[in-house]
């Protein structure tokens, strides 16, 4: 692998945490070095939050400090759910950052997180879905990660997969990320960190896969038509652009 930065960015509960764990195993094991020690040896424990690493924006502010420890360290992956910005497009271009990018039918994604809220709502937690306390109000949060998700679809520079396509052709998406990290897919690691992050089966619970349903086309079953609508108001042209229009 290169010395370079990955940023596994995601629209929410579309598979970010399982795409970037893949990702970060598939790093560490190729030479690279885990997150969480980057964000535990620097004073980064602001800016690099929750479970997974996760970076707020890539303003220059936030960006620069994150980046920093590459002069000395191997590479890492930082978790992402905002949208581009022209530092890092630009170190994109020069080889600096990697990105990735996966998306899910918007419908099925805001059901995920309004559902999630609702969970930790009734354990007493606070977390970013626990306001969505309705479907519309979970459809007008999601309206804005549609156009971040335009945005990273039009990077031509940006490995992008659909979770849909992530389930049930894994092996082939799989692939197409060992490539594009480059990295020895013949490595006995590299082959047990893929084994271990197929999708799971129902009733398992394997650690960073984060699954609960998981379920395509979920939503139909869901919502009213009076919500169908809303969603077809808001995002409806990235639904038809990106195959979800059905």
């Amino acid at each position: 692998m290169n010395k370079q930065m990955i940023l596994s960015v995601g629209m929410p509960r579309a598979g970010s945490g399982w795409y970037y764990n893949l990702t970060q195993d598939l790093v560490v094991a190729s030479g690279g070095v885990d997150a969480k020690q980057i964000r535990a040896k620097y004073p980064l424990k602001r800016l690099l939050t929750e479970v997974n690493c996760n970076l707020g924006t890539l303003s220059f502010y936030r960006l620069l400090p994150v980046l920093l420890p590459l002069i000395v360290e191997r590479p890492y992956v930082i978790k992402l759910h905002a949208g581009r910005r022209p530092l890092a497009d630009l170190l994109i271009t020069l080889g600096v950052i990697k990105s990735t990018y996966i998306y899910r039918d918007p419908r099925d994604a805001l059901l995920s997180a309004y559902e999630h809220g609702q969970r930790m709502s009734q354990k007493g937690l606070e977390n970013a879905f626990t306001p969505l306390t309705t479907i519309e109000k979970s459809i007008n949060f999601m309206e804005s990660y549609v156009k971040i998700a335009r945005g990273w679809l039009s990077s031509n520079q940006t490995l992008a997969v659909k979770y849909e396509d992530f389930k049930s052709n894994y092996d082939h998406e799989v692939n197409n990320l060992i490539a594009f990290l480059e990295i020895d897919q013949t490595e006995n690691k590299v082959k047990e960190i893929v084994e271990n992050y197929r999708p799971e089966q129902k009733g398992q619970n394997r650690p960073g896969v984060h699954f609960v349903k998981g379920k395509v086309g979920r939503h139909k079953g869901s919502f009213t038509n009076n919500q169908l609508d809303q969603c077809d108001r808001l995002f409806g042209d990235f639904l038809q652009e990106f195959g979800y229009s059905e």
